[in-house]
């Protein structure tokens, strides 16, 4: 299932974490980790944050993905569903169909 990983970072924690070269080396590692889709990094509510799109092959995988962002810096995470035009046209139509 395709996701998008939202997350940010307190100010305080990423100030260090950007000091002390963790979080250059979590986002990469959790990059080479997910191989997403698409990946943005923007503010978010006034701190440091990104969103992140890939697919979740299974939910025990959702651990693996937001432990380090957790542990290393801290970061508030969420993880939404998301879908792609194809797949809205397909539910979309699917929708429709039992409408009738």
């Amino acid at each position: 299932m395709r996701v998008m990983l939202k997350f940010t970072l307190p100010v305080e924690k990423g100030n260090e974490a950007f000091k002390d070269g963790s979080l250059a080396k979590t986002v990469e590692s959790i990059m080479n980790d997910l191989k997403p889709e698409a990946a943005y990094f923007a503010p978010l509510d006034g701190k440091r944050g990104g969103m992140i799109f890939f697919n979740l092959s299974k939910p025990s995988q959702i651990v693996e993905v937001v432990e380090p962002l957790f542990l290393n810096l801290n970061a508030e995470t969420e993880i939404v569903p998301v879908m792609a035009p194809d797949d809205l046209r397909e539910g979309l139509s699917k929708a429709a169909a039992t409408q009738k």
